[in-house]
This record gives C-alpha cells, sequence and structure tokens, in this order.
C-alpha cells in the first residue's frame, strides 16, 4: 500500500511537471509564431534598418591664391541642420518643431525643397545653413528630440576678396539638373557622389577638374534610429589640389579703385610669357551671394541692373576699338609696302571717297597739315587711316589683325570667350543680306564699323606687338602640382621687324609732346608706348556735329588705351576701356598709368 502511494505520487508530479514543459513549450511556439509570422514585416523592417551603409566624405575644395600667396578663395567651417531626403519628412511639421529652439524661416523650407528637386548625389540636405555659434549649440543641448535631423560640420567656400576677384576666379554653386546631366555624360558619377556643389564661371569651372578632388566613404553599420555603431572600412577622400593665379590682387584693387564707378574692364600681361598681372570687369559682384543659392531679390537686382554687373568684361564684352587699331593697320600697310616711310600726306581735316561725293571728317577740324606714318598714330590722324584702309582692301587688313589673334579666342583658360567679329563682304550679305560699300573699309581702318574686339583680344595683341617673339597664350594659372603647363603655347605673329620698329615710334610718339596722351608721358618716369582710342556709341549723319557735353551718359563715347612698358624694353602691356568716358587719352590713359606706376615701383 505504501508503495503503491509513493507511485502515485511520483506520477502525479510527473505529470505536473510534464504538463507545465508542455504548457512552456507552447508559449515558446506561439511566441515564434508571433514573431515570425504576425510580426515577421515589422522585424524585417527592423533588421533592413540595422544594416550597411556607404556613407561618402566629401572632399576639400582646393584653395585658390594670388601670384603672391593672398587667399582668392577658401573653405570655411560651418555648422549644417540636414535631413536625409530619403526619409521623406513632413516639412511643415519639421519647421514646427525646430521654430521651438532656432530661427527657420518659410525661405529655408523653400530653398530646402529646391535641393531636394535637384538632388541626386548628396545623401544629406540643409533645411538650415550656417547656424550661429548660439544656435548650435542650443540645437545640440535638444538634439535628443530630433532623431530625423542632425547637426552636421560642413566646409563652406567663401571669397575673402569679393568683388576683387569675381570676374576671374568665380564661383561655385549647388549642382542643378543641367550639371547632373554634364556629369552622367562625362562618367563623373563616382567623383560627385554625396557632392552638393560644383563650379560654375570663372577659375572655379575651368578648373573644376583638379580644385574638386574626389570623394571617399565609411561603410558602416547603424540602427534602426541610423546611428552609427561601428565603423566597418574608411576611404579618406583625395582633397582638391591648391591652385595660385597669376593676378596680384593688390594691383587688383588699385585699379578697381581708379574705376571709381565707371564701367568697363582692364587686362595687364606680362608680355614675356603670357601670365595675366591683372583682370578687372566693372563693375562686379559679390560671389559669395552666389555659393548656397542666390535669393531672388539679390538675384533680380543683378540680373537686371543697367550696368551688367554679371557680364564678363574682359572675354565677353564686345566693343569697337576704335583708334587702338590704328598700330596694327599701320602695320598692315608697311607689311604690304604701303606708306612707308618718307610718304606722306597733307591733312585737311577730312577724306573725300574716290569718285563720291561722300566725305569722312578727321577727329581735329582743319587737320594735322603734313602726315606720315609715324605721325599718323602719334595724333591719330583718321584721314590717313581712310586712305590706307581703302587701297589696303579688307582682305589684307584682316590678314594682319588675324594673326594677333583678333576675330579669334585668345586661349585664355576661361569659358566664354568671346571671338570678337573681323567682318567681311561675304559676312555683310550673309548677315545682312546688303552688299559691302566702300565706305565701310575706310572706317574698319580707324576701328569704327563692324569691328569688333574684347578687352582681352586687345591686351594680347598689344602684348604680341611689344613682343613679337611671345609664343604663349594669355593665361591665368601660375601653379599647380596637377596641372602642367604644357597646352598654352601658340604661334606668334610673323611681322617684319623694319614694320614694328615704325609703328613702335609712333605708339612712343603718343606719349610725348603732340601726341594725343602727351599728359601721361610728362607724368612719367619710364617711357610708355600707347595708343588712345574712342569708339562711337551711336552713328553720325554727315555734317552733324559731335557734343559729348549735351549728350546723355549712355551715349557718350566710349573711352580706349593700350600701352607697353618701359618702351625700350617692354615688360607689361595693357588694355582699358572705359565705357561711355569719352575720349581715351584722359578717361582711360591714367587708369594705365596708375598699374605702370605700382607695378614698376614693386616689381
Amino acid at each position: 500500500m505504501q508503495k503503491f502511494q509513493i507511485r502515485y505520487t511520483f506520477n502525479q508530479r510527473l505529470n505536473f511537471m510534464m504538463g507545465i514543459i508542455i504548457v512552456l513549450m507552447g508559449i515558446i511556439v506561439l511566441r515564434f509564431f508571433y514573431l515570425q509570422v504576425i510580426q515577421y514585416d515589422f522585424y524585417k523592417t527592423k533588421s533592413i534598418s540595422n544594416s550597411l551603409r556607404t556613407l561618402p566624405i566629401i572632399p576639400l575644395r582646393g584653395i585658390i591664391y594670388d601670384r603672391n600667396k593672398q587667399v582668392l578663395a577658401e573653405n570655411r567651417l560651418i555648422y549644417n541642420l540636414e535631413i536625409n531626403p530619403e526619409d521623406n519628412l513632413n516639412l511643415d511639421e519639421v519647421k514646427n518643431r525646430l521654430a521651438k529652439i532656432i530661427h527657420i524661416t518659410d525661405t529655408d523650407i523653400s530653398n530646402y525643397k529646391k535641393l531636394l528637386k535637384n538632388n541626386i548625389y548628396a545623401t544629406s540636405l540643409p533645411i538650415k545653413i550656417d547656424l550661429s555659434a548660439e544656435e548650435a549649440a542650443h540645437f545640440v543641448a535638444h538634439q535628443f528630440q530630433f532623431p530625423d535631423i542632425s547637426i552636421l560640420q560642413r566646409q563652406e567656400r567663401f571669397y575673402p576678396f569679393g568683388e576683387l576677384s569675381s570676374h576671374a576666379v568665380g564661383y561655385i554653386n549647388r549642382i542643378n539638373s543641367k550639371d547632373i546631366h554634364d556629369i552622367k555624360n562625362k562618367n563623373l558619377e563616382s567623383k560627385y557622389n554625396g557632392v552638393n556643389h560644383i563650379g560654375k564661371t570663372g577659375i572655379e569651372y575651368f578648373y573644376e577638374d583638379i580644385i574638386h578632388g574626389r570623394p571617399g566613404y565609411q561603410r558602416v553599420e547603424v540602427n534602426a534610429q541610423n546611428d552609427i555603431f561601428r565603423i566597418i572600412e574608411e576611404i579618406p577622400p583625395i582633397n582638391g589640389d591648391n591652385i595660385s593665379l597669376t593676378i596680384d590682387i593688390r594691383l587688383q584693387e588699385k585699379i578697381v579703385k581708379k574705376f571709381e564707378n565707371k564701367k568697363g574692364a582692364f587686362v595687364a600681361i606680362d608680355v614675356n610669357n603670357g601670365e595675366i598681372l591683372s583682370y578687372v570687369s566693372q563693375p562686379s559682384y559679390d560671389p559669395n551671394l552666389f555659393i548656397n543659392g542666390i535669393n531672388f531679390e539679390a538675384w533680380d537686382q543683378l540680373n537686371n541692373n543697367s550696368t551688367k554687373p554679371l557680364l564678363n568684361r574682359v572675354i565677353a564684352g564686345l566693343y569697337p576699338p576704335g583708334s587702338t587699331l590704328k598700330p596694327f593697320i599701320a602695320l598692315s600697310g608697311l607689311e604690304n609696302n604701303l606708306r612707308r616711310p618718307p610718304f606722306a600726306i597733307e591733312d585737311p581735316g577730312f577724306f573725300q571717297m574716290p569718285g563720291a561725293k561722300k566725305i569722312f571728317r578727321d577727329w581735329k577740324k582743319g587737320g594735322h597739315g603734313h602726315v606720315d606714318i609715324i605721325k599718323a598714330i602719334a595724333v591719330s590722324c583718321d584721314t590717313f587711316f581712310y586712305g590706307l584702309g581703302l587701297e589696303l582692301g579688307m582682305t589684307k587688313m584682316n590678314r594682319t589683325l588675324s594673326q594677333f589673334y583678333f576675330g579669334e579666342q585668345t586661349g585664355l583658360d576661361l569659358a566664354g570667350e568671346k571671338k570678337g567679329l573681323l567682318a567681311t563682304p561675304e559676312w555683310k550679305q550673309k548677315t545682312y543680306k546688303k552688299p559691302w560699300y566702300g565706305g565701310e573699309t575706310a572706317i574698319t581702318a580707324i576701328g569704327q564699323g563692324f569691328t569688333q574686339v574684347t578687352p582681352i583680344q586687345l591686351a594680347y595683341a598689344t602684348a604680341l606687338l611689344a613682343n613679337p617673339k611671345l609664343n604663349k597664350k594669355p593665361h591665368l594659372l601660375l601653379y599647380s602640382t596637377k596641372k602642367e603647363l604644357t597646352d598654352i603655347d601658340q604661334k606668334p605673329p610673323a611681322i617684319n621687324p623694319a614694320s614694328l620698329k615704325t609703328i613702335y615710334q609712333g605708339m612712343e610718339d603718343v606719349t610725348q609732346d603732340g601726341g594725343t596722351a602727351a599728359f601721361i608721358g610728362k607724368k612719367s618716369k619710364y617711357k610708355i608706348a600707347a595708343k588712345t582710342g574712342t569708339a562711337q556709341v551711336f552713328g553720325l549723319a554727315q555734317g552733324e556735329e559731335y557734343d559729348e557735353d549735351t549728350l546723355p551718359e549712355h551715349l557718350k563715347d566710349h573711352a580706349l588705351f593700350i600701352a607697353y612698358a618701359p618702351a625700350e624694353k617692354p615688360k607689361v602691356a595693357v588694355a582699358v576701356i572705359v565705357e561711355n568716358g569719352g575720349h581715351g587719352g584722359s578717361a582711360a590713359g591714367p587708369i594705365a598709368k596708375t598699374f605702370f606706376d605700382h607695378y614698376f615701383e614693386e616689381f
């Protein structure tokens, strides 16, 4: 009986234990079923979120210096609030949450939407750019409330000299749909992975390939909150190359001040190597406005401004050359055995077209008297050049002018250079469906008519005149470790030295007693060879008088001036254009003189 009782008790306990085991196993099976079947989608999403990600590391953009290591473009540290565009956050809700701790506006949200529309490479976009130190600290203190918003250090482009260098250095801006198209066509997607900005104008655009660098990356493991808890692999970026430019920003500043509020352009070139020492286009603009997308008000003010501050006048401004073309026309005459000394004319103050009543007047009433080719350059005798131009004809004139790269791009290392225009009868027939007249040949010889030049063409042509052995393109790049200056060779003009000697004498006499810029020569410790120019903005009817004092500003003649110095052994050539400045010697000449004085004092 006792044994039976013991066995019963044991079986009872065993059954109880088995029951508990069965219940626990059932609970485990049910939990397993719940997790694997019912909650499958939820945990699959968490598993994917808790995954590997590749994060781009943006390279630092190369610094741009002037020739004396003055910084023209640099990177400065800023703090942005950024969100992942793939999160598809409710922007109104984000704004309302952020507004409780920092100042955020509708413009910030609008700018983010613009970035989102064009984005393809960036994995994080700013919803608030360049936080103040106080804003950054305040956000960090409350960051636990914003798991979907990150505060990130970024390197922002900054141009310390602003307007002084904008047309040469250019600016960067955020990548847009056009940039994306170009990047894809050039198979450069990997180079712009995670990158927000790209060079848009100037040196920033032209040398984008060496300034930009190449992104690196981190392969990381993140959790569902996108927090990184393990770095698996890291490849550092290759930062962009620092480059030095040929310009001297100190000289640039002096020239800009000399322009005051006038419109125009100034270029100075080293005649021995083609280096651009000064590059001024006035008025200018602040490139810092464009870095993260210029606002509508600022863009409207620049784009619709009558002074056209966005126009890069040095390479894209087209002007009649006026009398600055005369040394080259005189050279064409000498090279074609016309007007060699002692040939001279008696200038009555006008030129009458052969076999016609048409009369072209000289700028000086009563004329210049006895004029040979040297004096014709020195006093800028129109009458002399009307006749020379007619005898040469367009083909011979253009043949000489093209040797000095008129009507062609000079090859300057900036995008957007205009070719200018050397007109021909064929061009006129095609463009206007009209025949060419002899009078148009005559006025071409004094730099009027259809002829158009850019300031860089005038400066380069003057440099080639001063040193006909110059075989380098004009260029702004002085030094880069990643790009050698091996592609700047260019064919120099083939000119008879005897012809050049005559031209040199005429240009030297321009700044001496009786010349059109004598007042400049009298104030100089060194000899300047030059040519003044005055280009008409509108045409005058025959017999009509030009009265500058009664004209509105925008109808006044353009003032031009080309020069090189020292005349005996040239080092630098310059070209100046002052829009609506009137007489070239008085308006443009002093700007050139300012450059020469400071250049020769310092060098």
